[in-house]
């Protein structure tokens, strides 16, 4: 059987990102208005930005069972250019990630941690990424 392990990551996120986008998820009104965090110098450029973003979020929860805005904001963080100091990591915003937890629980592909922290991904959740690997390893 096929899982997200053995699949190339930019082609699942890609292929995840359209079935998102055709299962009525919200794009919130601030989304390309705004810089995903304080390290990068503009807004997204790509249109489906939303929805690449929700999709990879669904991949960490594969990957690392419980996630948060702090661990999550960590991995999509970059590194700040500080003028002439050396550059220094810095966290992605916190709202475009929490608004596509809540987008992706309300839609039944994420749901609360047993002891409330974090979000785990629901078995409807795992069985939408692995039907979409087995589509990207075809």
């Amino acid at each position: 059987m096929v899982t997200v392990y053995d699949v190339d990551p930019n082609k699942l996120i890609a292929k995840a990102a359209e079935k998102l986008k055709g299962m009525g998820i919200k794009k919130p009104a601030f989304v390309g208005l705004v810089k995903s965090g304080a390290h990068t110098e503009r807004p997204p450029q790509d249109k489906d930005f939303w929805y690449v973003r929700c999709a990879s979020i669904l991949r960490q929860a594969y990957l690392n069972n419980v996630v948060g805005v702090q661990r999550l904001r960590r991995h999509y963080g970059g590194r700040k250019k500080r003028g002439v100091k050396p550059e220094r990591h810095a966290p992605a915003g916190g709202s475009t990630i929490r608004k596509a937890l809540q987008e992706l629980e309300r839609v039944g592909l994420l749901a609360r941690g047993k002891d409330g922290k974090g979000r785990v991904l629901t078995p409807q959740g795992r069985k939408f990424l692995d039907g979409i690997a087995k589509e990207c390893a075809e």
